[in-house]
């Protein structure tokens, strides 16, 4: 006997809970409290080259300040929602952050850290840094509030603003699909690799030259697979064809990828090779030390963005 369900009891009983707009509430506090400061310690520093030497700037603790404008005169007002539709304002409130420089060549000499306004943060109407969080019926009501209003947007330039939850791929995940028609690629697979606060798209093609090619962010060219696993520290083809497969078949079919690969014999031939594509016309050093950034930053960030992980984005 088919049974039927009427799941619309659920869903009124959490809205008459929750409200309509309880999700963007939820991840707006969740982005203020945990988000951004994460964001800042997956960063951790940030390294500069200066006329006097290399320093780096370590970043610290986030701050957030109290809705406020600024005036043409250049003064600080602290607004409320009324007030920035009224005015056609944006409201927000400012973002500072904890900064130390810090020199490699006297790490112990004590540097004085200050904190530094870094932009305005929108302020999502209801939410926990929001004037009006908290506060009673008659509250809203004398500040020219409806205490029916859920909240849940933004006020950009005097305009109610809501940003639309969309659905997204799995991140981490490989993707393998097979080019239809005349494309020059015949399989692709595809990770998002994220982290928080940073996503990396990854393509590995298989293209009609048979070989592989592998597309990471920040190189304007796809980039032969092999050379790319080489640039990992995986130098000697034995290795590189046991660590796609055991099975004597398939590493047949990496013989055109290993062809691309030409006279790349060694891990610095592979990363000046890459440098070449992404930095040419400086000097070498140089160039092996952009190609490194690329392997380390953009290549699978998710397994990590250190020298030291190379060898697991390779097994990857």
């Amino acid at each position: 006997m088919k049974r039927s369900f009427d799941g619309w009891p659920i869903i009124e009983d959490m809205l008459k809970r929750e409200g309509i707009a309880r999700q963007h509430l939820n991840s707006y506090n969740e982005f203020i409290e945990r988000g951004i400061q994460s964001i800042v310690d997956e960063v951790d520093e940030v390294e500069i080259e200066t006329q006097f030497g290399s320093y780096k700037i370590k970043l610290g603790k986030v701050e957030i300040g109290r809705p406020r404008v600024v005036e043409h005169d250049g003064s600080e007002t602290y607004v409320y929602p009324l007030e920035a539709r009224l005015r056609n304002l944006t409201y927000a409130a400012p973002l500072y952050l904890e900064m130390t420089i810090i020199d490699p060549q006297n790490v112990n000499l004590p540097y004085h850290t200050q904190k530094v306004f870094i932009g305005n943060l929108p302020v999502m109407v209801k939410s926990k840094i929001c004037t009006l969080h908290g506060l009673t019926d008659e509250e809203l009501i004398d500040l020219g509030e409806d205490p029916k209003d859920p909240g849940g947007y933004f006020i950009i330039n005097g305009s109610e603003r809501i940003i639309i939850g969309l659905e997204d791929l799995s991140p981490n995940k490989i993707l393998v699909e097979k080019e239809k028609g005349s494309s020059a690629v015949q399989y692709q697979a595809t990770i998002y690799s994220s982290i928080v606060g940073y996503r990396s798209k990854i393509d590995l093609l298989l293209k009609s030259d048979e070989a592989i090619y592998v597309r990471i962010p920040a190189s304007p060219v796809d980039l032969p697979f092999v050379v790319v696993m080489k640039a990992l520290g995986v130098e000697t083809d034995k290795e590189i064809g046991e660590m796609v497969s055991c099975t004597p078949e398939i590493q047949e079919q990496l013989i055109p990828s290993f062809d691309k690969a030409g006279d790349v014999k060694t891990k610095h031939d592979a990363l000046m090779y890459i440098g070449n594509r992404i930095a040419h016309g400086i000097i070498d050093e140089l160039r092996i030390k952009r190609a490194e950034q690329l392997l380390d930053m953009f290549l699978l960030p998710h397994l990590g963005r250190q020298p030291h992980n190379r060898l697991d984005k390779a097994l990857f």
